[in-house]
């Protein structure tokens, strides 16, 4: 295998000039419509522009060093911007198809990471569906996000942390709720660390039930269905005992509180609720990649970067569930753009 010295072809275009006869007016030929609106920059090679700055957290000095570099072409930081956003809007409807659907999913995993814009505050958010992601930029972490993406109600289930958005939207929409047993772990080890042996104890006991939990859950293919029932009923139980009664420690107390009443069935709906996953570790593992590309670039700097972002981050996780490849995807998108076409669909 060996690359090319020169992997890129220039064509001129040249749209001669005519004086019309009748009134001596200059008029000038048209160029072809996709040329116009691609610019100085074709759709495959404006696609690799994208997915270096999509998916390769690649910053605009970064890749005009690579292209000078490595091939000879020179394309200034003020082309690659125009060509970024050209990207953006080329993969706009597609990403508006994509979460227009999220409100019609039976189960959606959702989480939100920090994002830095212009120096503010601001919140990436994660919905993960079964066929595909959709990543979502807001200036609030709150419950305002569900609904604005969601709707005022929502009719699947719900993968998340314990988050205070979340159990807000969950009471104000009514949504079923499946809170992810391995934040919940983390937060047992927590207290089975600490240097209080009481507080300790506590907590390596409810470690030792969820130990169980998950170790009958592995072993469900090998044991009947009501075998299985009853066995994961017995932990329940066991557990919601023992995390019911809490030494005399703030920390076992605040803990203890989300198990009252019927607040604890929502960290076990993926018993009684077929295909729902008791963790949100695929959401989690979604939103990595933007929470890797916030330390490289350290955010954005205005509303069409933010833009940019979601559409792009959204694009590349799709892809990926689909088993796509990103980079085909988005020269298609931008061919499509150029030529006045309807845009590829992510929706499988």
């Amino acid at each position: 295998m060996e690359l090319v010295e020169k992997p890129f072809v220039i064509t001129e275009y040249r749209a001669r000039c005519y004086r019309d006869r009748r009134t001596g007016q200059i008029v000038r030929a048209p160029l072809p419509p996709a040329v116009v609106a691609a610019g100085l920059v074709g759709p495959r090679l404006s696609a690799a522009l994208a997915f270096q700055k999509a998916a390769c957290h690649m910053s605009y000095s970064a890749i005009h060093t690579f292209w000078q570099d490595l091939t000879g072409l020179s394309i200034c930081r003020g082309q690659l911007v125009k060509v970024v956003q050209k990207a953006s809007r080329a993969i706009r409807q597609p990403y508006e198809e994509l979460r227009e659907a999220l409100r019609h999913e039976d189960r959606l995993g959702i989480d939100e990471s920090g994002h830095q814009n212009a120096g503010k505050r601001h919140w990436t958010w994660c919905f993960r569906a079964q066929r595909f992601t959709v990543f979502h930029i807001a200036p609030s972490r709150g419950s305002d996000v569900l609904r604005a993406v969601l709707g005022e109600t929502f009719g699947g289930v719900i993968g998340c942390d314990y988050f205070s958005a979340y159990q807000k939207y969950m009471a104000d929409s009514g949504a079923i709720v499946q809170f992810c047993m391995a934040h919940l772990i983390r937060d047992v080890r927590f207290l089975a660390e600490q240097s209080d042996a009481c507080l300790a104890r506590w907590g390596e006991k409810l470690l030792g039930w969820l130990r169980k939990l998950f170790h009958t859950l592995h072993r469900r293919d090998r044991m009947s269905a009501p075998g299985f029932a009853r066995r994961m009923e017995a932990i329940r139980q066991g557990f919601l005992k023992q995390v019911r009664h809490p030494p005399s420690r703030a920390e076992a107390r605040t803990l203890a509180a989300r198990f009252r009443g019927r607040e604890a069935d929502h960290y076990f709906t993926f018993l009684t609720t077929p295909g729902i996953e008791p963790t949100n570790n695929r959401t989690e593992q979604a939103i990595r990649h933007v929470v890797i590309d916030r330390r490289v670039t350290q955010g954005t700097r205005g509303d069409a970067g933010m833009r940019w972002c979601e559409r792009a981050w959204t694009v590349l996780a799709t892809c990926a569930q689909q088993g796509r490849r990103a980079f085909k995807f988005l020269h298609d998108a931008l061919l499509a753009h150029f030529t006045a076409q309807p845009a590829p669909s992510l929706l499988a």
